[in-house]
């Protein structure tokens, strides 16, 4: 039963962590789609989606794998499958393993945020209901701590990089 959820959980690493082209253009031929239908047709529930989805596009454009400027931090977006659970937060070296720093949130049990990382090496759990910690099962598992919780490490390339 758990390899099973274990290649799903892998999967939808993989997938969350593959590059994104987005046409720059998109959301103005949206919005020309939109103006083009009359009011009393436009319907609401549409309206919605499309302001959801141009509200994904733009944080899909701002993703630093896509282009744009260089700088000494880097984003990363973590990730936990965790459907049955009520809260998650992600906790580290990076934001002193505090858990009220860096809510995660969820969509349909896929726990996601994102960070600026300076360059250098930060270990880092999930926080699962505030009481279970977990490794990033898409991450390499740290060196047991002293005190025995499950964590992972991300290594942030750059200038100066590594810790």
């Amino acid at each position: 039963m758990f390899e099973q959820e274990d290649t799903v959980v892998e999967r939808v690493i993989e997938h969350l962590r593959r590059p994104v082209a987005i046409d720059r253009e998109l959301d103005a031929r949206v919005m020309r789609a939109i103006s083009a239908v009359p009011p009393a047709k436009r319907a609401w529930p549409w309206l919605a989606a499309l302001a959801v989805a141009a509200g994904l596009v733009a944080v899909i454009i701002t993703r630093p794998w896509t282009g744009g400027a260089k700088s000494s931090a880097h984003a990363f977006q973590f990730v936990l499958v965790a459907p049955h659970a009520a809260s998650v937060a992600l906790v580290g070296d990076f934001n002193d393993w505090d858990p009220t720093r860096s809510p995660m949130r969820t969509a349909n049990g896929v726990w996601a945020t994102a960070l600026e990382l300076a360059p250098g090496r930060y270990r880092y759990a999930f926080l699962v209901n505030g009481v279970e910690w977990r490794a990033d099962p898409g991450a390499p598992t740290a060196i047991d701590d002293e005190f025995g919780t499950p964590s992972s490490v991300v290594t942030v390339e750059g200038v100066g990089g590594g810790s």
